[in-house]
């Protein structure tokens, strides 16, 4: 993926502070643990590399807004989003991990969490344990419409999270259907989202254009 770089949590602080000093108002974080395993226990280790970073990030630059990937392709040691039974991901166990490691986050010093997982019910779990453990002002940004998607790879290789065997199609989206996207966004504001995305947005700007004209959320895009 050229121009960009997996960096070390000190690396992380520097290229922040540049970042706001140029007047950029905010980061996602991505983590990448030294060691996976099959229970992606990286993601929701209260000393996990995205938490350090996160700690690290707000003790330099408070006032930089810092959203967290909610996610568990980069901590799993078979690059899928979640818990795999007999080669499918379980998505109700899988519900449980991203829960903890949103709270894991905003305890950290998230502003945002951002789950890009695609898990049926995942905003849901995460917004009524976030909002038991004292984070109900802590916003979610929710990838809602997420396609399965070819534009991934070179993504997945610097996140070292390709999936080691079959696809993520079965819990990412049918780019032929623009109504389940729709249906997807609608959910997961009833769930508690707080704002939206569509990924990737170039190829699917009519998806974009049909959730502005039907959804008062704020909505983002990623190319």
């Amino acid at each position: 993926m050229p121009g960009n770089h997996q960096l070390s949590v000190d690396e992380v602080v520097k290229v922040c502070d540049q970042a706001y000093k140029l007047g950029i108002g905010g980061v996602i974080l991505f983590g990448i643990p030294e060691t996976k395993d099959e229970m992606a226990s990286g993601a929701y280790d209260d000393d996990g590399i995205t938490q350090r970073a996160i700690r690290a990030v707000k003790a330099e630059t408070p006032k930089l807004l810092v959203m967290t990937d909610v996610c568990n392709c980069e901590y799993t040691s078979h690059g899928h989003c979640g818990y795999v039974v007999d080669d499918d991901v379980d998505n109700d166990t899988t519900l449980d991990w991203l829960a903890k490691a949103a709270v894991s986050h905003a305890r950290a010093g998230a502003d945002i969490v951002a789950p890009s997982d695609m898990m049926d019910g995942r905003v849901g779990a995460i917004r009524r344990l976030l909002d038991s453990e004292g984070f109900e002002n802590t916003p979610i940004l929710s990838y809602a419409a997420k396609y399965a998607s070819v534009f991934y790879g070179p993504f997945r290789e610097a996140a070292e999270s390709a999936p080691q065997f079959g696809d993520r199609r079965s819990y990412q989206m049918d780019p032929a259907n623009s109504r389940e996207a729709m249906r997807e966004i609608e959910l997961d504001i009833e769930e508690g989202a707080d704002m939206i995305m569509v990924k990737p947005a170039m190829p699917y700007l009519d998806i974009i254009c049909q959730a502005r004209d039907r959804f008062d959320l704020p909505l983002g895009h990623i190319k």
